[in-house]
């Protein structure tokens, strides 16, 4: 057994997870066959993943989908066994399930729900209020914290199946953090809001790592919620880990180029804007193109004495681009 660092919140090494799968063929006779003699294969979700977090660390979790985003979270939690490895969170091994690590965890999925449907959310807060023992002074305070940053007001005594989508989401985060968890697993947390709900929700998030230096794991089929919150990147793909640091990096890794923006004093067409680059796009006196990385300086100084430009800035590309590049085009922030 490897020796746990001692100021990891979070420490993984060589994590697996395998599933036995069973197949069939389509149609009656399909089912028949698979009766008389079961076909199965072995598939490996996660494979041999390793990675420590220092405790207030906010770290975004991505891959493609099916990379094993969700399952390392899940075994991470403990909801789910691995099949081989060492994990410890918060200094215990999830597996064990042990109460005083549920008080030190919260995994919040926003597929899923955990408030009562047909009662006031409030009703479901006094629920895990009695289940982690929280104490009443401590329970109002973080209630009365939660109401202002995340704006309860007015919803807590609706039924959840009465609230809206984006209502629903900030009272199952208060749900969930209410007894102050240390460790956040935060699987897709915006999925489905609008954009002013996602900000709320990101704010709320923020809020809470700062205000209690919590550690987070975020997992977002949004890129704005992991470019605004985390300061490190771990992706997995196939489950394995192919890259852990921060954003800048992993645009640098997946190469390709970078985004010079213009204002122009004249207009120009597209056409002679593809001299300098590529993906050219003219909006009257705006435009934008794609130049190499390693050629930004010297196509730059051209625009600059070729044409008459009033402003020039270089970007790195969106970090869907990036995802993207780096899987071929398939989906990289969900699974």
């Amino acid at each position: 057994m490897t020796t746990l660092p001692p100021d990891a919140a979070v420490h993984v090494r060589d994590l697996r997870k395998s599933y036995t799968i069973h197949e069939k063929e389509p149609g009656f006779l399909g089912s028949l066959r698979a009766f008389v003699r079961r076909q199965s294969r072995e598939v490996e979700a996660v494979r041999g993943v390793s990675f420590d977090l220092a405790p207030g660390e906010v770290v975004g979790f991505l891959g493609p989908n099916g990379a094993g985003k969700t399952t390392t979270l899940k075994m991470l939690s403990g909801l789910l066994h691995p099949s081989g490895g060492e994990v410890r969170v918060a200094g215990f091994e999830p597996r064990r399930r042990q109460s005083e690590f549920l008080r030190r965890i919260t995994l919040v999925m926003g597929q899923k729900q955990q408030l009562i449907w047909d009662l006031p959310a409030l009703d479901s807060f006094l629920v895990n209020q009695a289940i982690y023992e929280i104490p009443d002074p401590q329970y109002r305070a973080t209630m009365h914290e939660f109401t202002e940053v995340l704006g309860l007001s007015g919803i807590l005594k609706k039924q959840v199946r009465k609230l809206s989508l984006g209502e629903r989401m900030k009272c199952e985060l208060a749900a969930a953090l209410l007894h102050r968890p240390q460790v956040l697993f935060l699987d897709e947390p915006t999925i489905g809001l609008d954009v002013n709900m996602q900000e709320s929700v990101r704010a709320f998030i923020r809020d809470y790592n700062e205000r209690y230096g919590a550690t987070v794991i975020l997992t977002s089929h949004y890129m704005a919620d992991v470019t605004a919150l985390a300061r490190r990147i771990l992706v997995i793909d196939r489950g394995q880990l192919v890259f852990d640091g921060d954003l800048a990096r992993l645009v640098e890794r997946a190469g390709g180029g970078k985004t010079v923006r213009l204002q122009l004093r004249r207009p120009v067409t597209a056409a002679a804007l593809a001299a300098y680059g590529e993906g050219v796009k003219v909006d009257g006196l705006s435009a934008e193109l794609t130049v190499p990385r390693a050629e930004v300086s010297s196509r730059a100084a051209r625009l600059l004495a070729d044409l008459d430009v009033a402003d020039l800035t270089v970007e790195d590309p969106p970090i869907e681009a990036v995802m993207a590049e780096l899987f071929g085009g398939k989906e990289a922030v969900r699974g």
